[in-house]
C-alpha cells in the first residue's frame, strides 16, 4: 500500500449492500422522494411512474421505498387528509418491511427478465410471458384493501410483444393501483409507454457520496482505490461495489493499459485479458467489461470533441487525446456504435466472449491504424 493510501479500520465487519428490497437506506434522491410526497398530498397519485437513471444508481431502492409508502396506507385514498409527512423510511422491523423484503407481499408484484429453461440463465429480453403477470395480478381486488403496486425492472428490456402488453394497461389503468417502470435506457421505450408516465429521472450520485458509501461498504479499501473507484463508476454506487467485489479496478487497469499502446497492440496480452474475462463464473467481469471498454471509447471521444472527460489514472487522459487524433469524431463515434453492438449481440446469441473482447481490441487497432477519413 502506497503512503498517500488510507488503512482499512480492521476489526468491524463493513455492512453489506442489502438488495433493493431489503435495503431500509437510499444514497442521496431526496429531490424524487419530494417529488413523490408532493404528489400523494395532492391527491392527484400518477398511476404510472418511469424511474430512469445510470444502472445502479438506486432506481430499484427508491422503487420499493415508494411501494412499502403506499402499502402501508391504510386507505387509497391519499390526498390532504393522508399523513404524508414523514419519510418514506422504513424500519426493518416494521411488518410492511418485512412483508416486501420477503417476497411476501400480496399488494406487490415484482416483474423482472425470466429464467431461459434451455439456457438456464437469465434471458436477455423481458418477454410478453413476464409481463402478463401484471394484467393477471390488477384484476385481482387489494388483499389489504388499499393499493397495489407493480416493480417492472428492466422496463427497457421488454420485446415487442411485451411492451405493447404493458402498453394496454397503461391506456386503460387500474384504479388504485400504481406500476413502476425501472429503466436505465428510456429511449429504448416506446413513447406511448413514456408519454402515459409520470418520469423521474435520477441524477448520477456525486462523487463524494460514492467515495463515502465506499468508506462504509469497503473499509478497507485505500484512498487512491476508492477515489479511482469513484471516478470509474459514473455516478452509480452498484456499479462502485462491484468493481470493488470483482476486482473491477485491477482489470480496467489492464486493459487502460493495451488501450494506450494503441495502435501497436499487444496481441499476446489481449488473448490473456480476454481469457481472464471470459472464463466460467465470470459474469461480473464480463458485463463491467461489456461497458468499461465502450465506455473508455466514449470518454476519449468527448475529449476529442472539446469536452471534457475526467480521467481515472494518470496519464490516462493525455492516452486518450493521441489515440483520438487519430480519425475523425464522427468515425470514432462509429467505432464506439460497433462497439456496443458487439457486445450486445454477444450476450443476446451467445456468442464466443473470448472472441467478443478480441474483437473489440482488433476493432479499436484497426481504428487506430487507418489514416483519417478512411473507413477502417
Amino acid at each position: 500500500m502506497s503512503d498517500d493510501e488510507d488503512e482499512g479500520d480492521g476489526g468491524a465487519e463493513a455492512p453489506l449492500l442489502l438488495p433493493p428490497r431489503e435495503n431500509p437506506d437510499l444514497i442521496g434522491h431526496g429531490a424524487a422522494e419530494e417529488a413523490f410526497l408532493a404528489c400523494w398530498r395532492s391527491g392527484r397519485m400518477p398511476h404510472a411512474w418511469l424511474i430512469t437513471g445510470p444502472r445502479g444508481v438506486g432506481k430499484a431502492t427508491l422503487a420499493f421505498r415508494f411501494a412499502r409508502f403506499l402499502l402501508a396506507q391504510p386507505e387509497a385514498s391519499g390526498g390532504l387528509f393522508a399523513d404524508a409527512s414523514r419519510a418514506l423510511h422504513f424500519s426493518p422491523e416494521q411488518r410492511v418491511f418485512r412483508l416486501v423484503a420477503s417476497g411476501g407481499h400480496p399488494d406487490l408484484l415484482v416483474v423482472e427478465r425470466g429464467i431461459d429453461p434451455r439456457r438456464k440463465r437469465r434471458r436477455s429480453e423481458v418477454v410478453v410471458e413476464d409481463t402478463r403477470k401484471i394484467s393477471t395480478f390488477l384484476r385481482l381486488t387489494a388483499a389489504e384493501g388499499g393499493w397495489r403496486v407493480v416493480i417492472l425492472d428492466e422496463a427497457d428490456q421488454m420485446n415487442a410483444n411485451a411492451a405493447n402488453a404493458v402498453l394496454k394497461i397503461l391506456e386503460e389503468p387500474p384504479k388504485q393501483a400504481v406500476l413502476m417502470l425501472l429503466s436505465d435506457n428510456p429511449g429504448r421505450l416506446l413513447p406511448t409507454i413514456r408519454s402515459r408516465c409520470r418520469i423521474l429521472a435520477l441524477k448520477p450520485l456525486a462523487r463524494a457520496e460514492i467515495v463515502a458509501a465506499l468508506e462504509r461498504y469497503r473499509p478497507e479499501l485505500g484512498g487512491v482505490e476508492r477515489a479511482e473507484i469513484a471516478a470509474l463508476a459514473g455516478g452509480s454506487i452498484g456499479r462502485a461495489l462491484t468493481l470493488a467485489a470483482s476486482d473491477g479496478l485491477a482489470r480496467y487497469r489492464d486493459m487502460a493499459r493495451l488501450l494506450a499502446r494503441l495502435p501497436e497492440l499487444d496481441a499476446e496480452k489481449a488473448s490473456d485479458f480476454a481469457d481472464e474475462i471470459s472464463r466460467a463464473g465470470a459474469e461480473d467481469a464480463w458485463a463491467l467489461v461489456a461497458e468499461l471498454l465502450p465506455g473508455w471509447v466514449a470518454r476519449m471521444v468527448a475529449l476529442a470533441g472539446g469536452g471534457t472527460a475526467s480521467a481515472v489514472l494518470p496519464g490516462e487522459d493525455a492516452a486518450m487525446r493521441a489515440l483520438g487524433a487519430r480519425r475523425s469524431l464522427d468515425q470514432w463515434v462509429g467505432v464506439w456504435e460497433n462497439l456496443n453492438h458487439l457486445f450486445h449481440e454477444a450476450d443476446s446469441v451467445n456468442l464466443d466472449r473470448k472472441q467478443a473482447v478480441l474483437n473489440a481490441f482488433f476493432a479499436l487497432e484497426a481504428a487506430a491504424r487507418a489514416p483519417a477519413g478512411e473507413r477502417p
